[in-house]
C-alpha cells in the first residue's frame, strides 16, 4: 500500500469511538454515510477536526473527522470531483505511556535509569495537537511528505548503498517554536497514515539527560542498552517505531570542540549513538526524530546522517494573526470571551493587526502564554465583572498590555545579562 497521494487528494482521517475492533462492512458503511454527507453539507471545515451531522447510528461511532489535502490548502471542495482517501482509527488512552527501564539493576550491574518514554500511537493526549502547531505555509505538510516517503523507500527495500536513506529528521531552531511537539504531532500524523501497513505505532522520547550516569564509563552501556529495548520494539514487522531524541546536542556532542578536560565518557556516548543509529537504520519499520536548540554544538557525524534538516524559526506575521486567531476562538468557545467575528473588529478598530505587528520575534511558546497573562491583567481593572463574558476588543487590550509588559522585562533581562558581563 502506497502512503502517498496526489495533491488532489482528500485525507479523511475518521476518528472512532471505542476500540480498533470494527469489522470492515463497518467502516465501508460510515465511509458510505460520510461521502454522502460531503455531498451536501456547506462550507465543510478543513485542517480543523469537526463533528459530522450525520444518522444516529454512525453519530454514536464517529468522534470527529478531519479533511487534509497533501499542501495544507483549504481549497472548497469540488464532491464529483473529488478523491478522498479514508483512514479510520481510535485512539489509546494516556496510560498507555510507561518507562522503558525498571528501577531494578540491570544484569551488567549499572543501575537502571528510565531513560525514555514509551507511548502507543495514536494517543489521545495528542489529538488536535498537528492541526494547533501553526507554521509558515507549507512547513509542515514538507515534513510529513519526506517522512511518509523515507517510509515508502524502507518497505519497498531501496539500497541504501546505492540512495542514502537514515530516516532520520533534525529540526533545529531557537526554544520555544514546538520542535518537540511538531516531532510528537508527526509520529501522531503518521500512525494514523500507515495504519494499512502498521498494526501499532510506537512514541519511544529519549530523555538525553539521563543517558550520563554519575558513574564513569556507564554512559555508553546506558546508550547501548536503550538501543537494545528499541530493536526489540523494531524486530516485530507489525510496529512502526518513531524515536524522538529532544536536545540531541546533549548526546552527540561535536567531538572535535571536546577539550582534553572533556570526560571520555561523552566521547564514547557520541559514538555508541553513531554506532547504533548506524546499526538500526537497516530496519524499515523506524523513524529517528531530533531536535536542537544548538544546531552548532551537533557532532558533524550526526548532522551529516541526517536526511532533512528544518530550521523550526520564530513565527512570522500570518503565522501569528493565525496563532492568535485559534487562541481568541478557543476562548470564545470556553465561554471566556463574547462570540464576535474578528475581522469586523480588526477593521473597525485594528487592535488584532496591532498586536501581531508587536508580536514580530517571539517564540510560539511565548505568545501561547499571552491569553492567561491577559486575562489575569482583566480581571484586576474595573471592567472586570464575575461571571461576565468578556468583550473581544476589551481582551485585546488587555492582551496588547501584557504584551507591553512582558516585553519590557525582556529589556530588563537583557540589561542585566549585558551588565553581568
Amino acid at each position: 500500500m502506497s502512503f502517498l497521494s496526489n495533491s488532489d487528494t482528500i485525507h479523511v482521517e475518521v476518528c472512532l469511538r471505542g476500540n480498533d475492533a470494527r469489522p470492515n462492512a463497518l467502516r465501508s458503511n460510515i465511509e458510505s454515510a460520510l461521502k454522502g454527507y460531503f455531498q451536501t453539507a456547506i462550507n465543510l471545515p478543513r485542517n480543523v477536526a469537526f463533528q459530522p451531522d450525520l444518522t444516529h447510528e454512525h453519530t454514536e461511532l464517529v468522534c470527529s473527522v478531519l479533511l487534509e489535502r497533501d499542501n495544507g490548502e483549504a481549497q472548497p471542495l469540488k464532491p464529483a470531483e473529488t478523491k478522498y482517501r479514508f483512514h479510520f482509527y481510535t485512539t489509546k488512552p494516556e496510560e498507555a505511556q510507561l518507562g522503558l527501564f525498571s528501577n531494578e539493576e540491570g544484569s551488567d550491574g549499572i543501575d537502571s535509569v528510565v531513560a525514555a518514554s514509551h507511548a502507543l500511537l495514536p494517543s489521545a493526549q495528542f489529538v488536535g495537537l498537528w492541526e494547533n502547531l501553526i507554521y509558515e505555509p507549507g512547513l509542515k505538510e514538507k515534513l510529513l511528505k519526506f517522512a511518509l516517503s523515507a517510509l515508502m523507500f524502507s518497505q519497498h527495500r531501496v539500497d541504501t548503498n546505492v540512495i542514502a536513506c537514515n530516516r532520520l529528521i533534525l529540526l533545529h531552531g531557537p526554544p520555544g517554536t514546538g520542535k518537540t511537539s511538531l516531532c510528537k504531532a508527526l509520529a501522531q500524523k503518521l500512525a494514523i497514515r500507515t495504519q494499512g501497513s502498521y498494526a501499532y505505532t510506537h512514541l519511544v522520547e529519549i530523555n538525553s539527560h539521563s543517558l550520563f550516569s554519575k558513574w564513569f564509563s556507564e554512559s555508553g552501556k546506558l546508550v547501548a542498552r536503550l538501543f537494545y529495548k528499541i530493536t526489540e520494539l523494531v524486530s516485530d514487522q507489525n510496529n512502526l517505531v518513531c524515536v524522538l531524541i529532544d536536545e540531541v546536542e546533549s548526546l552527540a556532542y561535536a567531538r572535535s570542540a571536546m577539550s582534553s578536560n572533556e570526560p571520555r565518557d561523552a566521547m564514547r556516548v557520541v559514538n555508541a549513538v553513531l554506532t547504533q543509529l548506524d546499526a538500526i537504520k537497516s530496519c524499515p519499520n523506524v523513524l529517528i526524530l531530533a531536535t536542537s536548540n544548538l544546531a552548532q554544538s551537533i557532532d558533524l557525524a550526526f548532522v551529516d546522517r541526517a536526511d532533512i534538516r528544518l530550521f523550526i524559526g520564530f513565527p512570522g506575521i500570518l503565522a501569528i494573526r493565525e496563532i492568535y486567531k485559534s487562541m481568541l476562538a478557543e476562548l470564545m468557545s470556553a465561554g471566556v470571551l463574547q462570540r464576535e467575528v474578528l475581522e469586523a473588529e480588526d477593521a473597525e478598530e485594528g487592535l488584532l493587526s496591532q498586536l501581531a505587528e508587536r508580536s514580530i520575534g517571539l517564540s510560539g511558546r511565548t505568545l501561547r502564554k499571552l491569553p492567561l497573562l491577559a486575562h489575569a491583567q482583566y480581571t484586576s481593572s474595573d471592567l472586570f465583572e464575575l461571571d461576565q463574558k468578556i468583550s473581544l476588543s476589551d481582551f485585546l487590550d488587555a492582551m496588547l498590555e501584557a504584551l507591553e509588559k512582558h516585553l519590557g522585562e525582556q529589556r530588563l533581562l537583557k540589561l542585566e545579562s549585558m551588565e553581568e558581563l
